[in-house]
């Protein structure tokens, strides 16, 4: 059994056609960049991607690398198919990963992961903003989560709502008289209105080309990625505007 495995969600949602996981990143797809820098972590003992059973799907599967197992299920929801892939991948624990994440940190990941095993009555562990708000609700777009796999089952065989059975871990940060939860403060240069690094509209995109350009593929760690945009004070500007106008609830 696995005790930390990753699950890179490449699912088609609402904002994503598929397009997004198949656009180029210093020669890579964005799904398969991002399942490298999943594979960096050092706390990670395993990755898979999560995968629909459409041919639209099965062709961003075909993005993924070799070494990488994909998983498709026939599960109706997303809380399901998370479910599923820990019956089929035994593991303690899952470390959840969006493609809108396209500079997921290994080293934010290994933190979380670093943070679970400290404590260890945890049944998640994710990253808080400022406002007292899990940070994988704001736009900074370079946080993952960590849920111990029990507490998916669990939250699977009770959530009933809708809106609860689309996300994975929402049932869970509803009830913290039920679930055991950790929030650790994000990092404060990355905490802030005018931050902007998920991938939802082309905008987004330009601006992550921009940052992938100025800095190259092997310095996108989180503190070169703050101090970049600490000079682009016109980019930030820019953010700040865009995350007013496409606030996440």
């Amino acid at each position: 059994m696995l005790r930390n495995l990753a699950i890179v969600e490449a699912r088609r949602g609402p904002k994503d056609s598929g397009t997004r996981s198949a656009r180029r990143l210093g020669g890579k797809s964005v799904l398969e960049w991002i399942v490298r820098r999943v594979t960096d972590c050092q706390r990670v003992d395993g990755v898979i991607v999560l995968c629909g059973d459409t041919p639209a799907d099965r062709c961003l599967g075909q993005l993924v690398p070799s070494d990488v197992p994909v998983f498709s299920s026939a599960a109706g929801d997303l809380l399901a198919w998370y479910a599923a892939a820990t019956e089929e991948y035994p593991c303690e624990a899952v470390v959840r990963v969006r493609t809108d994440c396209l500079f997921v940190d290994p080293a934010l990941i290994d933190r979380l992961v670093t943070t679970a095993e400290v404590h260890a009555e945890c049944d998640y562990v994710g990253y808080c903003s400022r406002d007292g708000r899990p940070a994988i609700l704001s736009p900074v777009g370079m946080y993952a989560e960590w849920i111990r796999a029990s507490a998916i089952r669990r939250a699977n065989r009770r959530a009933t709502r809708e809106a609860d059975r689309r996300d994975v871990t929402l049932y869970l940060c509803s009830h913290p008289e039920k679930f055991r939860l950790r929030l650790i403060p994000a990092p404060t240069r990355m905490d802030r209105e005018d931050v902007r690094l998920t991938v939802d509209i082309e905008e987004d995109w330009d601006n992550a080309l921009a940052i992938f350009e100025a800095l190259g593929p092997e310095q996108l760690d989180w503190q070169r990625i703050a101090d970049l945009l600490d000079q682009q004070p016109a980019m930030r500007s820019r953010m700040a505007v865009l995350n007013r106008a496409h606030a996440r609830g």
